[in-house]
């Protein structure tokens, strides 16, 4: 499976990987997909009611199984979930079958951005903001690890980047090197 005929966006909840994926499959007129709509298209519950009923653990299995399903396809975008690459083998998933493109943002621009969503489980805290940043210290080395093109959404609209992930795209397709980290 060629890695280059798939784009795998991975960051933080309020990075802009829906959006910016929506955008992407316009310009490259590859499939969007995502991951955590895919979730709830199958289970037919939303990601909280999953969390709530089967925990974490239970939602992460789910993940992985719907991971492994949508990175098989040729000439995708997928937009996953802020916590996917937590399981080592989504992150093998991801890193083998696609393009990885790590959509950096900042704790206070996440915060900013899902401050009012209440769909969001692991926001349900007295403190979310705190547990944005414990996430993204977790999680940030994992996203790094796989990335082969990283992005910071904090200063630019969705329309403005896309175009530009998309020409690093086709860079990093012609000259994987040619893509800085």
């Amino acid at each position: 499976m060629s890695k280059r005929r798939n784009i795998f966006l991975v960051g933080p909840m309020g990075a802009g990987k829906t959006t910016i994926g929506r955008l992407l499959s316009e310009i490259l007129h590859l499939q969007f997909l995502d991951s955590d709509q895919e979730i709830i298209n199958r289970t037919g519950a939303d990601i909280s009611w999953i969390f709530d009923v089967e925990g974490e653990n239970g939602f992460r299995k789910r993940e992985s199984d719907v991971i492994n399903d949508l990175s098989r396809r040729e000439g995708i975008i997928l937009a996953t979930g802020g916590g996917a690459v937590k399981t080592d083998i989504n992150r093998v998933y991801l890193r083998e079958r696609g393009t990885v493109v790590y959509l950096k943002t900042s704790v206070s621009k996440q915060y900013e951005r899902t401050r009012f969503d209440h769909k969001r489980p692991l926001l349900k805290q007295p403190d979310p903001r705190q547990v944005l940043e414990k996430l993204l210290q977790e999680r940030e080395p994992l996203y790094l690890e796989i990335a082969d093109i990283v992005v910071s959404t904090d200063e630019n609209d969705p329309r403005s980047l896309a175009p530009r992930i998309a020409e690093d795209f086709r860079r990093f397709c012609s000259n994987p090197s040619s893509v800085r980290k």
